[in-house]
């Protein structure tokens, strides 16, 4: 057999690596004299070849961004509330005081029962000494740190908060040899031609795994006898949020968590009857004065069951296996786990026997046929179903249960003021959840990263 046939830059890296044992790309500009073109090149070479090992690892940075510096200085938006009410409790005077921050603030005190409001007034009633966030932008006060050298508990809920915090994934790779390459003599690889070597890659076109993955879960829905429904990625707030029982005070409906069309309001939103009967519904369940001008705002819609909620009530079907598959959009801070814009399924059986066995019944069929087997599902609260759960799965990469989907089944305040008169089962869950298991990755920003070797390696069947 000739011998094998190395490049000068294949040389080079060897040669600095045999004198270096671990160095990394930029390191090794520095001790090649190459390009850092060539040494990218000279990499891939050579890990070709088997002859270098490259070792990656991820380091997550977070910063104050422009709100958190705020609230540095000023305090967290609720507790400049928390504080003002030890002085002041009318809620117009609040408002004034703390101006654009009084809706988020009270939005989060109302949910963690911080205070007690009226329609005139605010009280204090049992507020922590200490809020969640408050250690963490102390801690990071004017400095980059690493995620590791916060409470991840105290962390999560800044960053989920639009410019609080601000997180960078710093990359970094360490070259070193396979114990092959270590013994080469470079000196006798010269003057042969190398007839093993391998042919160039040619790289064909693909669909992306994500769309796969997609396709994946149409085709499923389709043969367990569901049809598949289309609506508008954007709607009138009724539709996704009045008509689901969500109260027009909702924390989800502030602009921090929710996509608004600037100045653009639906002229119609739906039939007289069932803007009077969801109205009602409101105002004598959530005891507030509804406001059909809340109503006709238009939405980037944060969710599909506006899709599939619209659908049954103009068809009010005796029976549906329906389902809808889309794009979705959260204001929220991009990371790992959480992007504004995702894809959703969402599906829902109507029947007057369905119930709440049948629902876990195609859940598990569902994941069984997706290649999960590993399920179980756990009580939990979500706003427009009663009962309510949430599906668990068990990641074996990870060794641990994770949340996927939601389900459960619409309540009476949903359905009646519509017309529905037999129970309606729904699930639904983000799509890209799924593709993170089955594509074995941490981060969901991968997906959309356009990292062409993943691309190309990434196997079409999970």
């Amino acid at each position: 057999m000739l011998s094998q046939v190395f490049h000068d830059i294949e040389k080079k890296i060897i040669a600095s690596l045999k004198d270096n044992p671990k160095q990394t790309p930029e390191n090794l500009e520095k001790s090649t004299k190459l390009s850092p073109d060539q040494i990218r090149r000279g990499i891939e070479w050579l890990k070709l070849k088997e002859l270098a090992n490259v070792d990656e690892s991820k380091t997550s940075i977070v910063s104050l961004g422009k709100n958190g510096k705020e609230s540095l200085e000023k305090g967290l938006p609720e507790r400049r509330l928390l504080d003002l009410l030890k002085t002041k409790s009318k809620l117009s005077d609040l408002q004034k005081e703390l101006g654009p921050v009084f809706g988020p603030a009270m939005g989060l005190a109302r949910k963690n029962n911080w205070v007690e409001a009226t329609a005139d007034n605010v009280t204090l009633k049992n507020p922590p000494d200490v809020l969640p966030g408050e250690k963490s932008l102390k801690q990071i006060g004017e400095q980059k740190l690493s995620v590791e050298q916060l409470e991840k508990d105290d962390l999560s809920g800044l960053l989920r908060r639009p410019y609080f915090v601000v997180e960078e994934v710093l990359k970094a790779k360490e070259i070193s040899l396979t114990d092959s390459a270590k013994s080469l003599n470079l000196d006798a690889s010269s003057g042969g031609i190398d007839v093993e070597a391998a042919v160039p890659a040619t790289n064909v076109a693909r669909t992306h795994p994500l769309k796969d993955t997609i396709d994946e879960i149409r085709e499923i829905f389709v043969t367990l006898g569901f049809s598949e429904i289309y609506g508008n990625m954007t709607q009138s707030s009724f539709w996704n949020f009045d008509a689901l029982f969500t109260p027009q005070d909702h924390p989800a409906r502030e602009l921090q968590d929710t996509f608004y069309l600037d100045g653009i309001s639906a002229k119609k939103i739906a039939t007289p009857e069932q803007i009077k009967k969801v109205s009602e519904s409101h105002k004598k369940n959530w005891r507030y004065q509804w406001d059909i001008n809340e109503a006709r705002k238009m939405v980037l819609r944060t969710h599909t069951t506006c899709v599939t909620i619209k659908h049954l009530a103009e068809a009010k079907p005796d029976e549906a296996r329906v389902f809808s598959l889309g794009r979705v959009f959260r204001n929220e801070k991009v990371s790992y786990k959480h992007l504004v814009e995702f894809n959703q399924i969402e599906g829902v059986v109507v029947g007057k026997d369905a119930n709440l066995r049948n629902l876990m019944g195609i859940q598990r069929e569902f994941y069984k046929r997706i290649g999960i087997t590993k399920i179980k599902f756990w009580p939990t609260f979500f706003p427009y179903t009663e009962p309510s759960l949430q599906t668990m799965v068990y990641n074996d990469r990870l060794g641990k249960w994770v949340e996927l989907f939601g389900m459960g089944i619409f309540r009476p305040e949903v359905t009646k003021p519509l017309g529905i008169t037999k129970h309606v089962l729904a699930w639904g869950g983000g799509i890209e959840r799924i593709a993170m298991l089955k594509y074995g990755l941490d981060d969901v920003r991968e997906f959309y990263n356009n990292n062409l070797n993943w691309l190309r390696s990434a196997t079409k069947c999970q």
